[in-house]
């Protein structure tokens, strides 16, 4: 996706623009993409993932909260390119989730969390740690 938008993340600008293009795929994600369903069944403490619980079988949030997590690496791949960082992007955003759905963290300290991966993503890439 950079590549079609001509950006170069080893420069200054670039990564600007690079954050910018993660945080409107994160926006999306997280918000339009993950619809009212993804939102109350991946908290295993909401009432319709415990109601479904009892009329299926027990882990329906853990299906939930894998969805939403993959929509998520799958907008950090398509973005940057980078596999990697797709995966890691999965396993964090299930974690700060799961932390905020536990009340561990409100929704102003998990919002900040996930931006402040995309920062350490695009750090990453300006620094030449990964290559994109």
């Amino acid at each position: 996706m950079i590549e079609l938008l001509n950006i170069h993340p080893q420069c200054v600008t670039g990564a600007l623009w690079l954050f910018l293009a993660l945080a409107i795929g994160h926006a999306i994600a997280d918000f339009p993409l993950q619809g009212v369903f993804l939102s109350e069944t991946k908290n295993r403490n909401h009432k319709l993932s415990q109601d479904l619980n009892t009329k299926s079988p027990q882990g329906v949030w853990i299906h939930a909260m894998s969805a939403h997590s993959l929509i998520h690496c799958g907008a950090v791949w398509l973005i940057t390119g980078s596999v990697l960082l797709g995966l890691v992007e999965f396993f964090l955003h299930w974690i700060i989730d799961f932390a905020k759905c536990e009340n561990w963290a409100g929704f102003n300290t998990d919002q900040f969390l996930h931006y402040g991966c995309k920062i350490i993503y695009v750090a990453l890439i300006y620094y030449g740690v990964i290559s994109i």
